[in-house]
């Protein structure tokens, strides 16, 4: 049986593979008009609008040196952000009470409904990621909430390779 997408599309033999296939968005090339949090750049590389994205949503994420971004959650949302230049510091919790740290090549994955707020660790250099999220929804819910001063710090074990 056929992909829902070619079976929408009619006959795979006959679909215009050069209009409904591949593409490639140029790094210059990125939307900023996306929802924003205080304290980062989103932009959009992967959408619905731009390339016909169903499922998922992917861009860049820019946090200047010894930054850090308002309270946030993006609801029913899944979102993987990949380190790609810097030392991202997370923060997450009811109180952004848990934290803990990546860099350069780590991945970072933030479940449906977490509150959290990410920083840049370093007072030197930008802290550069991309992000990828569940769906085209452009859900971003900053919050007011209380934060506490020392967060625990959380080392994340591994369930598969122990």
């Amino acid at each position: 049986m056929l992909p829902e997408r070619e079976r929408t599309m009619g006959d795979p033999e006959k679909t215009d593979w050069r209009e409904h296939g591949v593409r490639v968005v140029r790094g210059d090339q990125l939307d900023a008009n996306t929802p924003q949090t205080p304290g980062m750049n989103r932009a959009a590389a992967i959408n619905h609008a731009r390339v016909g994205a169903q499922k998922l949503w992917a861009g860049t994420v820019t946090i200047h040196p010894d930054a850090k971004t308002g309270a946030h959650h993006h609801g029913e949302l899944e979102s993987v952000i990949y380190v790609v230049r810097g030392r991202a510091r997370m923060r997450w919790g009811e109180a952004l009470e848990y934290t803990a740290e990546a860099g350069p090549g780590d991945f970072i994955y933030v479940p449906p409904f977490v509150p959290h707020q990410e920083i840049n660790a370093s007072a030197d250099e930008p802290l550069e990621c991309v992000l990828v999220r569940s769906d085209q929804e452009a859900v971003v819910v900053n919050l007011d909430i209380p934060m506490v001063e020392q967060p625990e710090t959380v080392a994340w074990v591994d369930p598969i390779h122990k």
